[in-house]
């Protein structure tokens, strides 16, 4: 019989995860002229989208949402019935002790709703990876446009609405802005389809629940690289003429002006008469 370590069993329990798509989208002018081409951050844009996280967040978010402030009233909060409405005995019928008891009409509720908090724990781990598991769904179908900023110079609705049909963006729209993006906040405002949200308050429900999100390159997230273009054909190496041995050059006049370099003194040659004689006393 053979045993199965535990790091064995847990290797083969382990999920295997695909490698993060590389996907590029048209960043565009805001009158629809392409700038460029840029490759989206695979770890944002890229993932396999984990649907068992999309929906516990996106349900804890929806019951975070919720006020809680509905209330029931018990039997012990409901006016009157302070006293027994028959005697206990000899009437037929059963015993009561109080018209205000949830089986009579105007009494109590009995476990009604009471105010109470409807929040769910997240962890910090599944909210971003319910985000980029909703980002890279979007990517995935090319719902995601990417332009450079928007330039409109005053609040003017007919301004967005040119904007919208010149990116060729229908449905509902979520337009993400920077903390300086007023002008068009307001630009936007009257729109119904379009939805305005701050890139730091970017969310998976809210980018679900939208056909289109577009960012601007301020608030586009992760690191983008510009797309790599169509390679081309390498020039062909010209060969270099084969050229006969040229005679040797004539001297130029910068040669010319140039000293001539001085030859070394030669060595003073002493006489036989100077020399002393090897008999002499000196």
């Amino acid at each position: 019989m053979t045993t199965v370590t535990a790091p064995a069993v847990a290797s083969q329990r382990r999920r295997i995860r695909a490698e993060p798509e590389r996907r590029t989208v048209e960043r565009r002018r805001i009158d629809g002229t392409v700038i460029d081409t840029v490759t989206l951050d695979p770890e944002i844009f890229g993932i396999v989208p984990n649907t068992a996280v999309l929906h516990q967040v996106i349900t804890a978010q929806l019951a975070a949402s919720r006020a809680g402030t509905q209330s029931t009233r018990t039997r012990a909060e409901v006016r009157g019935g302070g006293t027994k409405p028959f005697r206990q005995k000899g009437t037929g019928r059963a015993r009561q002790g109080s018209i205000r008891s949830p089986q009579w009409s105007g009494g109590g509720v009995a476990l009604g709703p009471k105010p109470r908090s409807y929040r769910q724990r997240t962890p910090k781990k599944m909210i971003r990876l319910a985000l980029v598991s909703a980002l890279s769904d979007r990517a995935a179908e090319g719902k995601v446009a990417v332009v450079d900023a928007w330039s409109f110079p005053a609040p003017r609705t007919k301004d967005a609405v040119a904007a919208l049909a010149a990116l060729e963006l229908q449905g509902r729209v979520l337009v993400v802005l920077g903390p300086d993006d007023g002008i068009p906040d307001r630009s936007f405002a009257n729109l119904s389809v379009v939805q305005t949200i701050q890139g730091d308050e970017l969310n998976a429900y809210d980018v679900l629940r939208s056909d289109w999100v577009v960012f601007t390159d301020d608030t586009l997230p992760g690191e983008t690289t510009p797309a790599p273009s169509e390679p081309t054909a390498a020039p062909k190496a010209r060969r270099a003429p084969v050229r006969k041995a040229a005679a040797a050059p004539a001297e130029t006049a910068a040669d010319a002006e140039e000293p001539a370099a001085e030859a070394p003194a030669p060595e003073p040659v002493v006489e036989a008469s100077d020399a002393p004689s090897e008999g002499s006393d000196g």
